[in-house]
């Protein structure tokens, strides 16, 4: 657990949150990555702490599969935090990420200055990588409108969306983050850094032992 706090340049900043918890976890059995633990925590409390340091005027969690297990955990979390992280389910979850991120963005109805849009399985995100995505965002050029984290040529995550950005994703039906960067990429920003984290994910068992994780007592629930 990190217990860094933001530079005090950042803490006008309006930021929203937007984690992205409705996969399946096909390839770990069917299992709900978020709720996998590191250091006695599950990745969900661990978010929810992580993001406490940057005063989030919304946090939303979009949930799909393993809906009940997970909005249980948040019940929990959020009991005991000063900025909850509000559930949103996609209903539809079958039809991919894409459908929870525009879920996600159509369901954010307070002002922002900016959106961090994360996933719920890198267990290595924590403060001094969001600290490093708003810094870049302050050096802003031009049309740039996103922060895109890049680890030796590969796209990483959380991503940085201004909200003009968001507005101009949500203007075009059925558009979303990844499709907007690629047509707009006059827009992104890209943060060149070596730090693993950003590129650092679980999909397999292999990866639960690799980065010392561990599995909660949860029961497989459904939408």
């Amino acid at each position: 657990m990190t217990s860094s706090s933001p530079s005090p340049q950042f803490s006008k900043l309006r930021l929203a949150v937007l984690l992205l918890a409705a996969g399946d976890g096909s390839r770990l059995g069917s299992y709900p990555k978020a709720l996998l633990r590191k250091d006695g925590y599950t990745l969900l409390e661990r978010f929810s702490n992580t993001i406490q340091h940057f005063d989030p005027v919304q946090c939303i969690a979009v949930t799909g599969f393993h809906a009940q297990a997970i909005e249980s955990e948040l019940l929990k979390i959020n009991a005991a935090v000063t900025y909850p992280i509000k559930a949103i389910r996609n209903i539809t979850p079958e039809k991919g990420q894409a459908s929870s991120v525009r879920l996600g963005l159509e369901s954010l109805i307070i002002d922002f200055d900016a959106l961090l849009v994360m996933l719920s399985d890198q267990p290595e995100i924590g403060t001094k990588e969001i600290q490093a995505l708003l810094e870049e965002f302050s050096k802003r050029k031009g049309d740039e409108e996103i922060i895109l984290p890049m680890v030796n040529g590969q796209r990483g995550n959380p991503v940085l969306f201004s909200k003009k950005a968001v507005l101009d994703t949500l203007s075009t039906l059925g558009m979303v983050c990844r499709s907007f960067m690629d047509t707009h990429p006059e827009n992104v920003r890209v943060m060149e850094t070596n730090n693993q984290g950003f590129v650092l994910d679980v999909d397999t068992p292999e990866d639960i032992q690799k980065y010392q994780l561990s599995l909660s007592a949860v029961l497989k629930s459904q939408q």
